[in-house]
């Protein structure tokens, strides 16, 4: 079998059940597309936040091992690098080596230095071809934008810009130069969509308004249907232990809430129109059979609220003023609505509790609700099953490397398991595998059917979590022995992995005189 090409999709802060394959009510046609010529997973997890879900990725390896601990601030000597180590190959550079032609549009979000070119740049770790942003977060309308190693004008994006159709149409272009050629290519496509701010064009908005009209409440009710229906998730006739939805006749500012997923939905919906624009092309150079595509979120749903006025993020990520000199209100603020380029907003806890249906608790927790993604992978020619198949079995990101590797005809030292077989034959089991998070202090373990889990400042609890998935009974009272094993085997990994505890951290932050709060990032 011929070496295929490979594609990587990467949305941001996307929610478990945002779109339409995995009980969302957002048009996603694309990627349902994709997964009608693919496999679901059920099971797939990530972890909870940004940096660390793309350093695992890219490496095959736990972040904390190398350098990305929390996001890219640099904290050497005492805390993490903040910037992916260089003495790891990634993903790129392994499939360099073999002849592919490698490229990136979007967000790279591995390099503590956003301003000088440096060995951590994505043009140094194995991508022939950037087009993004080096940062988090940004302006959809104007990115701090650098193309290879060069920082491009805000006048040279123009007056119809926004940063994910930018994305969408470079990653086309990618895929027709390189198919034309014959030989193998990896595309990497890494969407800020739908990471805050709030940003789309109001005739891409107005569709959604009359959607969400009814709240929060009945949009996861109709989500938990769809999701029970397909067999995605087993049957949940309860509410997780912290999830309180205000009821929606009850709530102020019904309006703008309804705005805040609506614009939200609108970016979702142009992300899903790019995967579209990509897969076109596949189809046109009459590679798509030939092409492995995978499709996932970095994290879960995002909960963070904007206060107005925040000024911590810096001129790179929130711009003061639009093109045209208009000054940008930042904060979520209800009397002023979301999606223009003068504003800068974010979705908050509900609407992000709706995304990540049926799960608790949100991007930086490793709850289910945070490290749980919809995963798609496709590849017809290799052996995976056409019709939209489920998977139940267990994945986790630091499985791409050796996954791709395999599918190239190659081999991996990395700490992941390939999950070729698995998306091949969706009925075989992952087996009794270990997988270890920290983040933030929030740690967890899960074992077979068990989960550990604590949040910081908490005791560790228990869960079946193959018979109760949400979290919702706490078994740790009752299985000590298995609280006991789990808690030696997560303090072994995290001394094995350079896990820094993260009372030090906060310390370490305070002997600085920095507030314990920018610890988070």
């Amino acid at each position: 079998m011929s070496r295929p090409n490979v594609i990587i999709i990467l949305a941001d802060d996307l929610g478990f059940s945002d779109i339409g394959p995995f009980g969302g009510e957002i048009d996603t046609p694309s990627l349902q597309r994709l997964a009608d010529r693919g496999i679901r997973m059920s099971s797939y997890y990530v972890t909870p936040r940004c940096s660390p879900s793309r350093a695992a990725l890219l490496t095959g390896h736990h972040p904390h091992s190398v350098g990305i601990g929390v996001l890219t601030t640099d904290n050497r000597p005492t805390g993490y690098p903040g910037s992916l180590t260089t003495t790891v190959p990634t993903l790129a550079e392994r499939l360099s080596e073999q002849g592919y032609t490698t490229g990136l549009f979007g967000k790279w979000h591995l390099a503590s230095e956003f301003v000088t070119p440096s060995e951590t740049w994505p043009t140094r770790r194995g991508f022939d071809e950037f087009r993004g942003i080096l940062p988090g977060a940004s302006s959809f309308y104007q990115p701090p934008l650098v193309s290879g190693e060069e920082r491009l004008p805000k006048e040279a994006l123009g007056e119809e810009f926004h940063f994910t159709d930018d994305i969408s149409e470079h990653g086309a272009d990618f895929v027709r130069r390189h198919a034309a050629t014959g030989d193998p290519f990896f595309l990497f496509l890494t969407y800020t969509a739908p990471h805050w701010p709030l940003h789309a064009r109001d005739e891409e908005i107005a569709k959604y308004r009359e959607r969400f009209a009814d709240g929060w409440d009945a949009i996861r009710s109709e989500r938990l249907r769809r999701l029970q229906s397909d067999g995605l998730i087993p049957t949940v006739d309860h509410l997780p232990p912290g999830v309180i939805l205000p009821d929606w006749s009850d709530v102020d500012g019904r309006e703008w809430q309804t705005e805040r997923m609506a614009v939200y939905a609108a970016q979702v919906e142009a992300l899903d129109r790019g995967v579209g624009r990509v897969l076109d092309a596949l189809a046109d150079a009459g590679v798509e059979d030939d092409t492995l595509v995978l499709f996932m979120s970095d994290n879960g749903g995002c909960a963070e609220e904007l206060p107005p006025g925040i000024s911590i993020f810096g001129e790179l990520t929130c711009p003061t003023k639009t093109r045209t000199g208009e000054p940008v209100v930042v904060g979520n603020i209800p009397d002023v609505m979301p999606g223009p380029e003068n504003t800068y907003q974010s979705y908050g806890r509900e609407w992000a509790t709706v995304s990540n249906t049926p799960f608790r608790m949100w991007k930086r927790w490793v709850h289910e609700g945070g490290i749980s993604t919809p995963f798609i992978a496709s590849w017809p020619s290799g052996g995976i099953p056409t019709g939209s198949a489920i998977s139940h079995s267990i994945g986790h990101v630091i499985d791409i490397v050796p996954s791709v590797l395999e599918a190239a005809g190659s081999s991996s030292d990395t700490e992941g398991e390939s999950l070729l077989q698995l998306w091949r034959d969706p009925a075989a089991s992952s087996g009794n595998r270990t997988l270890f998070w920290e983040h933030i202090g929030n740690a967890a373990v899960r074992r077979g059917r068990w989960k550990l889990v604590r949040e910081w400042g908490g005791s560790w609890e228990l869960y079946d979590i193959e018979a109760d998935r949400i979290e919702s009974d706490d078994l740790s009272g009752s299985r000590p022995d298995v609280v006991a094993e789990l808690a030696a085997a997560y303090d072994e990994w995290a001394r094995s992995h350079g896990v820094i505890p993260w009372q030090d951290v906060l310390d370490d932050y305070e002997s600085r005189g920095v507030p314990a709060a920018h610890a988070v990032g």
